[in-house]
């Protein structure tokens, strides 16, 4: 529980520690679907039902599932905070994943990954996954694929969640207008009862067992009606509990951002994207570092030189003060704004228990980034991008040739052929008889 009482809004969040990284093979989208399943109908409330009460309470509530974690948040005035809970605490514990909803969830995700294998931004992102991460954990789309979603049943929906959703694998957090002593007893009232399953919680493999190699690949989708061509590099980065984390996001920041220098250099300077940027994802074990861009087909290859150029700079000569000064700042504003709502403040404290980080990391992350004076050596060990993998997705006789003449052993293949479904890429070919 944290107390801060310049607000009168509560926001609790109950967390499970698992994510879509526990999504079986062939049922990817699995975790996602079932957390925001939970919302859409209990064994005493139907979907419209809690929709209805929980406007009455002028709150707000959602349900998704990310990596290493699901989550459902609700959001009140404190007055509200108790019949709040009582809500929460029932989607959680007693979904009934009905057959109409899980048919209308799945439309809507069919939908959103036809519209997503229509932009190579998506396919670009989906696939550096892939190469990246092969049939490991973290290498499938979250949300799913076409052939994965069609195999989904209520009956494998109500699996995981009699797996996962349990106390001993549960955080709550409650953060706003609220006591100590106040939000736990909530906790108490209304997951006290809450009962550990006899069956021992799954054992999870790490995420990176089965992950593909890191030899370089250079990877191109071509897709011939691509307005534009979406430019990716991609790697492994580091876990949330590495010693170098704060190192990483503060090279990443000096890399990403408007005045950053992927989007100086691609952008502002040359004019060959309307934004280039990076992310250095840290999760439960260890997560992807991507740069990427999105530029017209002819000038593909080069924007893919520039990603590589700009990285493999920040490893061969530090920044100065001047440029680093500013890029810290970026950090401690945006961590410091998303600490000025309750929502903001429990996803932090949230993010922190999951990891098995101090809570007090909190109160220090401001001094953490500004002592950070030296990106050359975490830019060179940990983000090298001669190791990095090339993806392009777009109109590939626009950018091929230049692409072939650096990388020899350049991988293409057509849209209608790929297959997300496996690190492979490729559908496979149905042999003649």
């Amino acid at each position: 529980v944290i107390q801060r009482s310049e607000s009168p809004l509560v926001t609790a969040q109950l967390l499970i520690k698992n994510g879509g990284e526990v999504d079986p093979p062939e049922l990817a989208g699995l975790a996602d679907m079932t957390a925001n399943l939970l919302t859409k109908g209990t064994q005493s409330r139907d979907a419209t039902r809690i929709a209805q009460e929980v406007e009455s309470l002028g709150g707000s509530l959602d349900s998704v599932a990310r990596w290493d974690s699901s989550f459902v948040n609700v959001s009140v005035m404190s007055s509200k905070i108790a019949q709040a809970m009582e809500i929460l605490a029932d989607v959680v514990r007693h979904p009934t994943f009905k057959s109409e909803e899980v048919e209308r969830l799945r439309q809507q995700y069919l939908d959103n990954v036809t519209l997503a294998l229509g932009d190579p931004g998506s396919i670009a992102r989906f696939v550096a996954a892939r190469v990246v991460f092969g049939d490991s954990p973290y290498g499938h789309p979250i949300s799913g694929t076409t052939e994965s979603l069609t195999r989904i049943t209520a009956g494998d929906i109500a699996k995981l969640h009699a797996r996962y959703y349990r106390p001993d694998n549960a955080i709550l957090v409650i953060g706003g207008d609220v006591s100590a002593k106040d939000g736990l007893e909530l906790g108490k009232k209304y997951f006290g009862d809450w009962q550990k399953p006899s069956a021992p919680l799954p054992a999870i493999s790490a995420a990176m067992e089965n992950a593909a190699s890191q030899t370089a690949r250079v990877v191109v989708i071509d897709k011939p009606d691509a307005g534009q061509a979406a430019v990716y590099l991609a790697r492994t980065g580091i876990n949330r509990r590495d010693a170098d984390y704060f190192r990483g996001i503060v090279a990443n920041s000096v890399l990403s951002g408007y005045s950053g220098r992927l989007n100086q250099e691609i952008r502002i300077k040359r004019g060959l994207s309307y934004g280039a940027g990076s992310s250095l994802d840290a999760r439960r074990d260890v997560g992807p570092f991507v740069a990427s861009a999105q530029t017209k087909n002819e000038s593909g290859a080069v924007v893919a030189d520039l990603l590589l150029g700009e990285i493999g700079r920040l490893s061969s000569a530090p920044p100065a003060d001047s440029e680093l000064t500013p890029r810290k700042a970026v950090l401690i504003g945006g961590f410091s704004r998303n600490l000025e709502t309750a929502g903001g403040l429990v996803g932090q404290v949230g993010s922190l228990a999951l990891y098995g980080m101090g809570l007090d990391e909190i109160n220090r992350y401001i001094n953490n980034v500004q002592s950070i004076t030296d990106v050359q050596k975490f830019a060179g060990a940990r983000l090298d991008a001669k190791t990095s993998n090339i993806i392009i997705v777009g109109n590939a006789k626009a950018f091929l040739p230049e692409l072939q003449k650096k990388y020899p052993k350049v991988e293409v293949i057509p849209v209608a052929e790929l297959d997300l479904n496996t690190a492979l890429l490729r559908k496979k070919q149905q042999t003649r008889e």
